[in-house]
């Protein structure tokens, strides 16, 4: 019997292969008739995509590309991720080639991560459709789209509105949105604003969007989305799909966890800025101060700036003590723990975690919200973050806000002169440590979330109606 056969496609990144490899295996628990080939472009810097990280399941295999001199010599930091994905193209063509040559399988479609559409090519070759994966939230996706359109139907210029006070009327947004929360790079002319939008133009000639959200937790976005006038594809809310594996050193998660059982209930708050965040030494010391005067107990994640001139993420700290206030270490001992990577959603996960300063990464928000019930403050950092924020803090009331507006640059923490002042930070950890209202709202937000990846829910239908729609195809 032939077996019906889709290719992932992720870009690479910690936000990006996590939840394709999550996707996969959920399709194939789904429906037996399913087999998956996740095709990985390596980089460097990447995170590793060990084997042995990897599920055995006979249905599911990965296909390594190798990071050689001429994918290196792409690794430029404005452009690396567009011209990476098309060095790319000839590789993945003749992968396919032999799957489809070497396997008794039926093609069914390709599943393209967000920043891959360029794929789309290869796919129309092998007369395959595709599928785009979205994973952050609706919300954002729904503004993407709207920009786009605009821009190709009336050359709208968002480019207009940088460093305005301006608010934009977005159909997927209920209130209107800043500016300043807007991704920096839509107003990046030599970046590629255009180009970023037009890259959400091959979105539509998918057969399929698939976001990482359910309709429980962004309501007025996927119903947005949903609407038959808005010349969209069918869009599938599949999440939340979150990653449960915490794939580092052991020994340090042990550490981790034993300082945490040590804890109260709901008494620690746990500083974590995502695998690309970091701050400069100032304001490193800026949280230090405010996290000394809260008084509370606390877990921080803290990682030093890559380096501006290459490609490449945050690393450890040799000493830590280096750019925290002098004695800080010492001080604090007694009711905070400074470590370096961490296993986030094991320590999210925790009874004596009660908050979440966080960056709003849309994997770090869904594990916090929808799977752990942790209440969040809000710190975005770069890309879509700002806009996670905004929806986290105003449309859904789940979170407090540090700096909703802060941009950096991914990686290196540079932010254009921006400073976040130690009494922003305290008054945001304590708002986040004492409002119980929120934490309410959070918790029956996760059971909701909870609910709807079982039979019945929202996000379960959803996963079976784009099985539905894979397997009517034809080729």
């Amino acid at each position: 019997m032939l077996t019906s056969e889709l290719i992932f496609i992720p870009s690479p990144g910690a936000g990006h292969l996590p939840p394709t490899l999550e996707l996969a295996k959920l399709l194939l628990q789904r429906d037996q008739r399913l087999s998956a080939t996740i095709i990985m472009m390596n980089i460097s810097f990447g995170a590793k995509n060990s084997t042995e990280t990897r599920p055995c399941n006979p249905r599911l295999r990965f296909i390594d590309i190798p990071c050689d001199d001429s994918t290196m010599a792409l690794m430029t930091p404005k452009s690396f991720l567009f011209s990476f994905i098309q060095h790319h193209k000839p590789h993945v063509r003749d992968i396919v080639r032999g799957i489809i040559e070497s396997n008794s399988v039926r093609l069914v479609g390709f599943v393209l991560d967000m920043f891959c559409t360029a794929m789309t090519d290869v796919a129309n070759e092998f007369g395959a459709p595709t599928y785009t994966y979205f994973t952050s939230g609706a919300t954002t996706l729904g503004l993407m789209l709207y920009l786009q359109a605009r821009l190709d139907h009336e050359g709208y210029d968002i480019i207009g509105l940088k460093n305005s006070e301006s608010k934009l009327c977005a159909p997927s947004f209920i209130n209107p949105v800043p500016a300043k929360v807007l991704p920096k790079s839509l107003f990046d002319k030599e970046g590629g604003s255009k180009e970023f939008l037009r890259l959400m133009g091959r979105f539509r000639e998918s057969k399929g969007i698939i976001v990482n959200s359910c309709l429980e937790l962004e309501t007025h976005g996927v119903e947005y989305l949903l609407r038959k006038d808005n010349d969209i594809p069918p869009v599938f809310a599949v999440g939340p799909i979150v990653n449960l594996e915490n794939k580092k050193d052991d020994t340090k998660n042990d550490e981790i966890m034993r300082w945490l059982n040590e804890q109260p209930e709901s008494s620690v708050v746990f500083l974590c800025f995502g695998s690309m965040g970091s701050f400069n030494e100032k304001q490193v010391k800026e949280i230090a101060v405010a996290i000394e005067r809260s008084g509370h107990r606390f877990l921080w994640s803290l990682r030093r700036p890559a380096s501006k001139e290459k490609v490449e993420y945050p690393k450890e700290y040799e000493n830590v003590e280096e750019v925290l206030p002098e004695g800080f270490l010492e001080r604090t001992s007694s009711f905070g723990k400074v470590i370096g990577w961490a296993p986030q959603i094991a320590v999210l996960s925790h009874p004596s975690v009660g908050g979440f300063v966080s960056h709003c990464g849309w994997n770090s928000t869904l594990e916090s919200i929808c799977w752990c019930g942790v209440p969040m403050a809000a710190w975005p950092l770069y890309a879509e973050q700002q806009l996670n924020a905004f929806l986290l803090v105003v449309e859904l009331g789940m979170a407090v806000e540090i700096r909703m507006d802060y941009q950096t640059e991914a990686r290196t923490g540079v932010s254009d002169g921006m400073m976040v002042t130690a009494k922003e930070i305290e008054d945001g950890i304590r708002k986040l440590m004492s409002d119980g209202e929120l934490r309410k709202k959070v918790k029956d937000m996760k059971e909701k979330s909870r609910a709807s990846i079982v039979e019945g829910g929202s996000a379960h239908t959803s996963i079976g109606n784009l099985i539905n729609d894979l397997m009517n195809v034809t080729i």
